[in-house]
Order: C-alpha cells, then structure tokens, then sequence
C-alpha cells in the first residue's frame, strides 16, 4: 500500500486550480490565507519577494517553486516595499477559473511571470504527514534536482500558455501530479524525521502500509509488530518514539478518517462502511465516530451534503 496516495486520497476535495499571471514591476499580490488549502508558486521568468509575518523576504529566481502546504497567508511582490493594492487573492475564489487559465497585471515595468496554483484539501480530515510540513518549502532551480517535478511544471506552463484541445483534463492531471512530486520532495530529504523518518523505517513503514492496505483488519499491536519483524513491546516504543503516538491510536484516528471520507464521496451505508473501517457492528462505529467528530455518522453526510 502506498501511504502517500492513501493519504491523498481521502484528503482531496473539490478541484486544483491554477494561473499563469505576468506581473510588471511595481506589483504586489496578498494571498489570504486558507484553511485546508494548500498553495504553490513557481516563478517561470524575472524574480519576486515572498513576503510572510515573522520572517524575513525569500527571494525567488526564476525555477524557484514555493509550496505552502497549510494554506498561510503571504504577500508575492517585485520588492519588499511595494504595497499590496488590490483585494486579497483568496485560493478558493480559483474555482471561478477554467480549469487553465492565463491573467496579468497592468503596468510597463519589468515583467515577472509565476505559474499559481491551489489544492482543496478537507481540512477537517489533515492527516499528520501533511500537518507536520513546515510551513513553507522551498525548492531552488538547480539543474539536475527533481527533474521529475521540473518535467511536470514545465508541461504545466505550456499547457497554461497555449492550451490545446483537452487542456481541462490535462491541466488538473497535471497539477495532481506536481503535487505528487512536491511532497515527494518534502518527504525524502537527508534528515528525515516524524512522518518521513516513519514511512522510511523497515519497522514503522511496514505497520503503516499494512494498516492502509487493510484499515478494517482485526489488528493488535502484536500483529503490527510482526509486520515489521519487531516484538510488541520495541515496537510500540518505536512507532509512538516516531509518530508521537501509539499504534493502536493512530489506527483508530485512520479508520475514522478513511469513514468520513467514504460518507462524504459516497452513498455507502453506514453498516457497510461501518464493517469497511473494522467495526463489528454499526452501533460501535457512530459512538466511536461521534467521539471523534462530535457529531453521528449520519447526521455529519447530511451536513455535507446541506
């Protein structure tokens, strides 16, 4: 089982957007920000300030893509000093845009050219991988680095610039996929901990695997264990050393996540999912669900569905 896709899977919601915007000097763009939308910036030619509180200006050459997994606010300028002038960019007034989309600012200054983009993810359902990101990543043009990410930008902003017949389904393939590769990238650095440290230990990345293969299976900690060759008891330690929490925990947190998931994109009954998720009978499933989500199974679709 491949945790990531798992993972984004449930998470996604609703559809990815993007714009290729040509900014001239002096500009300055605020993005508000957006709870459960997770947002990027490639920078295709000039350069640009990333302004955000607390911290100093990142500068962005072009090749730069800036990843903002939680949907922080920020400022995108020519230079510190220029002021925002116009309302701020919500990432969720993207679903107004077609599904490609090319839009630029007036002026006569220098031309900087950006690729922006936004992911919808349910931010009631954030799995740890993605909650434990850094708040913002940053991936500097250097010839020879993720050439699988830079392959897919690049088709991307051609696709932006002239689309061609097909350009709906291939500019949102094209953005799901980059979204791949910029976790991917987030994930396999040289020190990896929490998550990425969990996922590449022998241990705790095959438990992991094996409850997202089979989340409704009967496990115990000492089944778990033996997926990854270890006892229970220097198993546990281990998990709970890397993820912050005990195996059994993390179990029931997924099995409930991968529930609302199904109640929100599906018709399934509730028995059903009830016995998917591991739960022998559907009484037990919506008291451990409304523990979880403070409100029955049945009553949390209907308010997504409201």
């Amino acid at each position: 089982m491949d945790v990531l896709s798992d993972v984004l899977a449930v998470l996604r919601t609703g559809r990815a957007r993007s714009a290729q915007v040509v900014w001239h000097a002096p500009w300055a763009q605020e993005f508000a920000a957006v709870p459960g939308a997770a947002g990027f910036h490639v920078v295709l030619r000039g350069s640009c300030r990333l302004l955000r509180p607390g911290a100093q200006p990142l500068t962005l050459a072009a090749g730069d893509i800036v990843f903002r997994p939680h949907g922080d606010g920020h400022v995108l300028a020519d230079s510190p000093g220029t002021r925002p002038v116009t309302p701020a960019c919500d990432p969720a007034e993207m679903g107004d845009l077609p599904a490609y989309a090319s839009v630029g600012s007036p002026g006569t200054g220098e031309a900087t050219v950006t690729l922006c983009g936004a992911y919808e993810l349910d931010a009631g359902l954030v799995h740890p991988l993605i909650r434990d990101l850094p708040d913002l990543i940053h991936v500097p043009a250097q010839w020879g680095r993720h050439p699988h990410l830079r392959a897919t930008v690049d088709l991307l902003a051609a696709e932006l610039t002239e689309p061609g017949p097909g350009a709906e389904a291939l500019v949102p393939a094209l953005l799901d996929t980059m979204l791949v590769y910029l976790l991917r990238t987030s994930l396999t650095g040289e020190h990896p901990t929490g998550w990425a440290a969990a996922l590449a230990d022998p241990v705790t990345g095959a438990a992991l695997r094996a409850i997202h293969r089979e989340p409704g299976r009967p496990w115990t900690v000492a089944a778990l264990a033996a997926e990854g060759g270890l006892s229970r008891a220097p198993f546990a330690r281990r998990f709970a050393d890397l993820l912050g929490q005990p195996p059994m925990s993390y179990l029931t947190w997924w099995r409930l996540t991968v529930a609302a998931g199904l109640l929100r994109r599906t018709d399934t009954t509730l028995g059903a999912i009830a016995g998917q998720v591991g739960y022998a009978s559907e009484f037990a499933f919506a008291a451990a669900f409304k523990r979880r989500f403070g409100v029955a199974p049945g009553r949390y679709r209907r308010q997504l569905a409201a």
